[in-house]
């Protein structure tokens, strides 16, 4: 397969999208699941501190820090949606999603300081765009359908 033109990344802030969640959620290699209260309440019942929601500050610093990154490591970044409990980008970088992914939070991280507890969901969505087409979908949907 060839390269991916970008990338599509999502990732969460820690407690605000558990296994279970009445919105659907994403099980690892198992695609979208139905809703699972029961589930939901022991993953909930297992966080190690508060869920955490970014206020307009903390949003607008991973935005900073994101365009940041990029500038300085070459990557064209084609869209970004800092969310209060979630964080959209589309990029192309000459790196695997998962490290661009792992980058992007531990620098967020760093600017936003020190807290008191896990600040990101421990992994996120990697989504290889390979088609034009598929790329707009994801920058339209990134900046116009949040």
């Amino acid at each position: 397969m060839s390269a991916p033109i970008a990338y599509f990344l999502t990732w969460t802030t820690y407690g605000t999208w558990l296994s279970g969640d009445s919105r659907g959620w994403v099980r690892t290699g198992g695609g979208v699941q139905e809703p699972d209260l029961i589930l939901q309440e022991r993953m909930r019942s297992r966080m190690k501190g508060e869920s955490v929601v970014l206020d307009t500050i903390q949003r607008r610093t991973v935005d900073e820090v994101v365009r940041r990154h990029c500038d300085i490591r070459g990557w064209t970044l084609h869209a970004l949606n800092v969310r209060t409990n979630h964080v959209h980008v589309v990029v192309s970088a000459g790196i695997g999603p998962e490290e661009v992914l792992a980058q992007f939070k531990a620098w967020a991280s760093r600017w936003l300081g020190k807290p008191a507890h896990q600040r990101w969901t421990e992994h996120g969505s990697t989504r290889w765009i390979n088609r034009v087409e598929d790329l707009e979908a994801a920058i339209r949907y990134t900046l116009e359908q949040q």
